[in-house]
């Protein structure tokens, strides 16, 4: 479900029950694991070592195993006629090393056994904490962009001892922060303003869009969101042609569109890191983040083909309900003065 959609139901239904954080908890704990694998495999991919093979690790029992692998360096180091304190540095290498690999293993291997909804075991959770810890899985984190990985990655690998926990409920921002792919059209009912709001969602319905589409020809309004993050991972410009292709529908040529540019923070975070020209290469101003969020928002209104429809663009930040909740009033006086308009009353 949209990430907007669970927002609009905290803010204007009774939030989420029991029940619905029940259901969500498998889903912390797969998008957690399932970021973490997917750094994991990206190490290859990139070519990446892990970094941190100095530190001392404890052996577990899962990593018994290894035991063989050990004995056979404690063997051969000493043919190599290494004086006691670098035997004692290679071997402590070796034994890093190879700990974090099984950990990494671990971590994959419960993802492909598609155990990923389950409560961590305090072996599997030691194993996730080392491996966000190490240098290498950090400088693959950095690297982001060159691969496909959740916005939200950071946030739930950073609560791994809270998300680990035997007690563990999640928070209203845990749920907010769930990935989960829509599968149809999703609809939401609730009530402000005095009037009566039906919101669909139809993210999940992307294929064959031309046989549903006019459907919703009557809708009083559009909202496109738009992942501001997204830009230096290739994502905006197919964003661009879905959003000209719709703002310029015939089945929508009086229909408002309301703009999200969505994700302000982590394109806040990003932009002084990745330039903007990543993705606009004609692009030659600052990167920085006023300057970039407005280049954006231009790619966007430039798409409007019609010259008796606005594009009225919000920049918002979807998990922080206050700013959703403060767009959306000023949306909600646009719905209603473009209805007085339709009658003739504005």
């Amino acid at each position: 479900m949209c990430v907007c959609l669970c927002v609009f139901r905290i803010i204007h239904e009774d939030g989420f029950s029991g029940d619905d954080v029940k259901q969500y908890k498998p889903v912390v704990y797969s998008n957690t694991i399932q970021s973490l694998a997917a750094i994991v495999r990206a190490m290859d991919t990139l070519g990446l070592e892990y970094g941190d093979k100095e530190r001392k690790f404890i052996l577990t029992q899962s990593h018994s195993h290894l035991q063989f692998s050990l004995e056979y360096q404690m063997c051969i180091i000493p043919q190599q006629k290494l004086v006691p304190s670098k035997y004692a540095t290679v071997l402590l290498k070796t034994t890093s090393f190879v700990v974090v690999v099984a950990d990494a293993k671990m971590v994959c291997d419960v993802v492909s056994r598609m155990e990923d909804t389950e409560p961590y075991s305090a072996e599997l959770l030691s194993a996730m904490m080392r491996l966000w810890s190490d240098s290498g899985i950090q400088e693959c984190f950095s690297r982001a962009r060159e691969y496909q990985l959740n916005d939200s990655a950071q946030y739930y690998l950073d609560s791994l001892d809270r998300i680990g926990a035997a007690d563990y409920q999640p928070t209203e921002q845990d749920i907010l922060r769930t990935r989960v792919k829509t599968t149809g059209i999703v609809e939401t009912h609730f009530t402000f303003k005095n009037l009566h709001f039906r919101l669909f969602d139809v993210g999940g319905q992307r294929s064959e869009r031309k046989k549903w589409i006019h459907c919703f020809e009557d809708v009083t309004a559009i909202i496109f969101c738009v992942a501001l993050s997204g830009y230096d991972q290739n994502r905006m410009h197919e964003s661009l042609k879905l959003f000209d292709s719709i703002c310029n529908n015939k089945w929508f040529k009086d229909t408002s569109i309301i703009l999200f540019l969505n994700k302000k923070d982590l394109f806040e975070s990003k932009i002084v890191k990745s330039p903007l020209a990543i993705c606009f290469p004609e692009y030659t101003g600052p990167d920085t983040y006023l300057e970039g969020i407005a280049y954006i928002k231009s790619q966007y209104e430039s798409k409007n083909k019609s010259t008796n429809k606005e594009v009225y663009s919000h920049v918002t930040c979807a998990t922080d309900t206050n700013n959703i909740q403060f767009v959306f009033d000023a949306v909600t006086d646009v719905i209603i003065a473009n209805n007085l308009r339709g009658c003739g009353l504005y």
